[in-house]
């Protein structure tokens, strides 16, 4: 009668070895991954910190337009749009505005040299059939990571941002006003008005 024996230790260290490399391996596969996409991760913070400010200022100007009309929106948008930035940027360390080729706010919207290249490529590829809420750009630029996304013209933004000759007579009165070298009109739903564009060092 043939006796069962247990396998013998050199028969097993093979296998053990196997698996010590397969559960090795396993656990190395996110470091992996982060090397090959060091900056992945940068851009899905600065995505989630460049969206957040657009439905809250969003939502601020439809309760005061309900309120005071378009044109008592422009003043809000004004102040409060700055105002929440710098909270996100207390919160969250990144430096944050929103800038456009056709300013309303010379100040605060003119874009720099990396972003106006970013929104002249934003406008090209939206030309060339790319929805511009798909338009994004991120990368390290020096000591900071810089991102950039763009913001499409939905159909309440015409109210201050459309066609000047659509635009009420009180909503002009206002933007001279508040705006007397204003640039951001003459846009259409789904038109690029801009882009929010944060940055962070690194």
């Amino acid at each position: 009668m043939k006796l069962l024996t247990a396998p013998s230790r050199s028969r097993l260290q093979p296998r053990m070895t196997q698996r010590a490399l397969a559960l090795g391996f396993a656990a190395l596969l996110p470091l992996v991954a982060q090397a090959q996409n060091p900056d992945e991760a940068l851009q899905d913070e600065a995505r989630k910190v460049a969206m957040s400010l657009p439905p809250k200022l969003l939502a601020a100007l439809l309760a005061e337009i309900k309120q005071s009309g378009p044109e008592g929106a422009i003043p809000v948008c004004r102040d409060l749009a700055p105002k929440m930035a710098a909270e996100a940027m207390e919160k969250t360390g990144w430096k944050i505005r929103r800038v456009s080729l056709k300013t309303r706010n010379e100040q605060r919207a003119t874009p720099d040299a990396w972003e106006r290249a970013a929104l002249e490529e934003f406008e090209r590829r939206a030309a060339a059939g790319t929805p511009a809420g798909e338009l994004e750009k991120g990368e390290r630029v020096g000591n900071e990571y810089r991102y950039v996304k763009a913001l499409p013209t939905q159909k309440l933004c015409l109210q201050c941002h459309g066609p000047v000759e659509s635009l009420s007579p009180a909503v002009r009165e206002t933007l001279a006003k508040y705006y007397p070298n204003d640039h951001g009109t003459g846009f259409s739903e789904g038109q690029i008005r801009g882009a929010v564009s944060v940055r962070k060092p690194l």
